[in-house]
């Protein structure tokens, strides 16, 4: 019996191959769970229809990516920290610190796009990546600056 898979399935197939196998096995096991629908033309014409929408929204989420990688691309964040007599930073800036700056950027990304190998210990600028999906990537500056304790006497 021929059936069109509709999920990929270890050792049978890809999501939407048309594959032959038993006829008991279709209609005991993979057509009751979901996983297939028999091959009839109907059933193809919904496939050519679910692969098109499928390619529509991959080319959406590509333009989207592609727009949000070209708009953080050299952006500069900065970051103020509290800062010691030695200039010794009471806090390490972390990967965390640096998403949530990004996001009040309002950048709408994952913390796992952002690539920060070690928390940055010290003052200065660090040339930081985003990768985003589609091998697209961006890179930021990100700038860790002293942060200015109002002075008493200015009150």
């Amino acid at each position: 019996m021929k059936v069109l898979l509709l999920k990929d399935l270890e050792n049978l197939g890809k999501k939407f191959e048309i594959k032959e196998v038993k006829s008991g096995y279709a209609r005991n096991f993979l057509i009751p769970k979901g996983l297939a629908k028999p091959a009839t033309r109907k059933t193809m014409e919904w496939v050519e229809s679910q692969k098109e929408k499928i390619a529509q929204q991959a080319e959406e989420e590509l333009k989207r990516i592609q727009q949000l990688a070209s708009s953080i691309d050299g952006l500069e964040v900065i970051i103020a920290v509290k800062v010691g007599e030695d200039g010794q930073l009471f806090e390490s800036v972390t990967l965390q610190k640096v998403y949530e700056r990004v996001k009040e950027l309002g950048f709408d990304l994952k913390k796992n796009q952002i690539e920060l190998q070690d928390s940055i210990k010290e003052l200065g600028e660090f040339p930081i990546k985003i990768k985003f999906g589609h091998n697209l990537e961006s890179e930021i500056r990100l700038i860790i600056t002293e942060e200015q304790v109002p002075n008493k006497d200015d009150e």
